[in-house]
């Protein structure tokens, strides 16, 4: 496997870890080290920074405001900041930009581009995703949140939950079902919604860790234009999926870099608590490195199937099952090298802005109970490994497929009586 980046990838890499580092302070030891409040002017003053350099959308055409560059581009600077310790921007830009826009660009109507592309670069509308249900999930071809039309707008009644950056956004991309006889997902669309309406509820969830990170939004008779519907009406499956290909392949080779500086933490913690030479820590600590490098091996083998075109399939579902186990277990093992500390948990730690461990973050019993809570989602969000791995047993595997109850071949299985 050929692991190196073309010349003129290195060379935009090279430029940009010079303008990159000269735009931070010289102190900088990435943004888990400030504050929390500090934090938050941080993130604004950052994104300016993105802004004024044409960062914030490498890839996105230069027609709708993009800095028109490649794949590989967006991947370099994804590493850098990964590496420097600083973010691609705000949540709702990863949700607004990385995702929206790159789908926008592919699927949307040059009405839609023209007016959402350039409003979301300039932060006048941000975004949250409004994907799963209390009762659909993983399983979001189950959703109930219904949009039927009425003369020319949409009219949503339902509810979604695990909404990330619902508290801060003023728009929302929705699936909706909008054809109640189609089966599963044949009948939803995907819905661009303002969420300034008295039709539209926001509520926090706090977490286990005392963070509110993810939302309940409730829709009661809330409407949006006929025109933002966002592909086909009807073929909101497409849609989402378009969506979740951007998802994954802006994230190909950074997962690796984000857990390897977290091993390198837990590293750290052990030979603060004397037991790098205990064999049993020793093993566990070997093992995440291990793992953390054959994250970054499938992440360039991820990287050389989006360059080539392809899009994600099967083998995200893979990379999300390997590195939500991970996370859980790492994280495990920092506490059972705090031992009691774990117990009571002192120090800085993590807060309601940046939840997920970022660079810069004490190794404090704190932190590490905090981000060892969250860790324990992990392999429900963004789809639960049972899901996942049903993914992987019925479309590479080619097992059948679970019993239905839609009106399926299955519908009856478990009702029938023997002989």
């Amino acid at each position: 496997m050929d692991i190196t980046y073309p010349p003129e990838a290195e060379q935009y890499r090279a430029s940009l870890r010079e303008l990159l580092e000269s735009s931070l302070p010289d102190d900088w030891k990435g943004i888990g080290a400030l504050p929390g409040g500090e934090q938050e002017e941080f993130l604004e003053s950052w994104r300016k920074v993105l802004s004024d350099n044409d960062l914030l959308a490498v890839s996105l055409p230069r027609e709708y405001g993009g800095g028109g560059l490649s794949d590989i581009e967006q991947v370099v600077l994804n590493e850098e900041l990964m590496r420097l310790g600083v973010p691609e921007g705000t949540e709702n830009d990863t949700l607004g930009i990385k995702l929206l826009c790159n789908t926008l660009a592919v699927l949307g109507t040059e009405e839609q581009k023209e007016y959402f592309i350039p409003r979301t670069l300039s932060g006048e509308i941000s975004w949250c995703q409004g994907y799963s249900e209390p009762e659909a999930g993983s399983d979001l071809a189950g959703m109930r949140t219904r949009a039927v039309l009425d003369g020319d707008e949409w009219v949503i009644n339902g509810q979604k939950t695990w909404t990330s950056a619902g508290s801060s956004a003023n728009w929302i991309f929705a699936i909706c079902r909008t054809d109640p006889t189609a089966v599963k997902h044949k009948g939803l669309s995907f819905l661009l919604v303002p969420m300034d309406q008295p039709g539209i509820e926001v509520r926090p969830i706090l977490n286990a860790a005392g963070y509110v990170a993810f939302n309940e939004v409730f829709f009661t008779d809330a409407r949006t234009a006929v025109g933002h519907v966002l592909g086909e009406v009807n073929g909101g499956w497409h849609t989402a999926n378009t969506l979740l290909g951007f998802e994954r392949g802006v994230r190909a080779t950074t997962d690796a870099v984000r857990f390897g500086r977290e091993v390198d933490r837990l590293i750290e913690l052990a030979r603060e608590r004397g037991l790098t030479a205990d064999p049993h820590i020793r093993q566990e600590l070997a093992w995440c490195w291990q793992r953390v490098q054959t994250m970054r091996f499938r992440g360039y083998r991820a990287l050389t199937k989006l360059l080539a075109g392809g899009r994600p399939g099967t083998d995200g579902s893979f990379s999300k099952i390997y590195w939500a186990e991970f996370f859980q277990r790492y994280t495990e093992i920092g506490l059972e090298i705090l031992g009691l500390e774990a117990l009571t948990p002192e120090g800085q730690g993590n807060n309601g802005i940046l939840v997920t461990p970022q660079p810069g973050t004490q190794n404090s019993s704190r932190c590490w109970d905090d981000i060892a809570l969250y860790a324990r989602a992990a392999t429900i969000y963004g789809g639960s490994s049972q899901i996942q791995r049903n993914i992987i047993g019925e479309q590479l595997l080619g097992l059948p497929k679970e019993p239905r109850l839609d009106g399926g071949p299955f519908q009856d299985i478990g009702r029938r009586k023997t002989a």
